[in-house]
């Protein structure tokens, strides 16, 4: 299928690339364009599982724009207005998402109207939620969020795993006491990937700032947060993070929740019955 390769520049002028698919049917969901957000050092071109679910969104007429924020790949040379920048997963600071999703849900409106929604997975979900979070005049019609990481310093702290983490984040600290915030560390917690030091104590410190579980009840549109059976039970960021979510949808009618059973993180057998579940959510939000 043909698609077109776009860019936009955020508000701090930084450039992004992406790629749109647009469908030859009328929307049959309350979005007339979705943007997906990858996770930590993806891409728009490299998931296979942004790959089903915009064939099932093109089948139902919506638009697909899938989208590079600056933490795109694990290390990247941004091209901003002030000259080149060296970003990507391991140099960026999550908080300025707020800037790059913004971007694109602009991008999109002019492109395919107003109702607009967003996919996330991974990190991406807790980015999207974030953004609609923190931005006042970011509007979406709905978000879709695919297994987003518990960010939180004291679940990890409290877990099976939490002598490794803290082992972790104490190098991290004592880098940024030393005067090397932009060292960089070979990291296994909670994920295996490269970040600097200042990078990972401000994604998974204390003050817990990504801890969507803090801030997905001031998201304004409907959300559907959905998380993989096999996941929770063997990842520390994924863990009660159902029950916790069931507590607070009881309290927030909108936000729906739903675990898929046989799904790890990337929903490698279970993508049928995850596409069906967005489907199904989007005919009846």
């Amino acid at each position: 299928m043909l698609v077109d390769l776009v860019q936009t520049t955020t508000r701090d002028g930084v450039r992004l690339d992406g790629m749109l698919q647009t469908p030859t049917v009328p929307s049959q969901w309350p979005v007339d364009g979705v943007v997906c957000i990858h996770g930590t050092g993806g891409n728009f071109y490299a998931s296979t599982l942004f790959d089903d679910i915009g064939h099932r969104c093109l089948e139902r007429g919506c638009a697909v724009l899938r989208v590079n924020t600056r933490g795109h790949d694990g290390v990247s040379n941004a091209v901003t207005l002030k000259g080149g920048r060296r970003l990507g997963a391991a140099y960026e600071v999550v908080d300025d998402c707020r800037r790059d999703v913004v971007a694109w849900v602009e991008f999109l409106k002019e492109r395919v109207g107003p109702r607009i929604g967003l996919v996330g997975h991974s990190l991406g979900a807790v980015k999207c939620l974030y953004a609609l979070a923190h931005e006042t005049d970011l509007h979406v019609a709905n978000v879709v969020a695919i297994s987003p990481p518990r960010l939180s310093y004291s679940w990890f702290c409290e877990s099976s795993e939490g002598p490794a983490f803290l082992e972790t984040y104490q190098r991290a600290d004592a880098l940024m006491q030393a005067g090397q915030p932009m060292a960089l560390l070979d990291v296994k917690l909670p994920l295996p990937f490269v970040i600097t030091a200042a990078g990972y104590v401000e994604k998974y410190g204390p003050d817990e700032r990504y801890n969507y579980l803090r801030f997905v009840s001031a998201v304004r549109c409907p959300v559907l947060a959905t998380l993989g059976a096999l996941e929770v039970a063997d990842n520390m960021a994924f863990q009660q993070a159902p029950e916790a979510l069931e507590e607070l949808a009881r309290k927030r009618p909108t936000l729906k929740v739903m675990t898929i059973p046989s799904a790890n993180h990337f929903y490698t057998e279970a993508r049928t019955a995850l596409i069906e579940a967005i489907d199904g959510w989007q005919r009846q939000t």
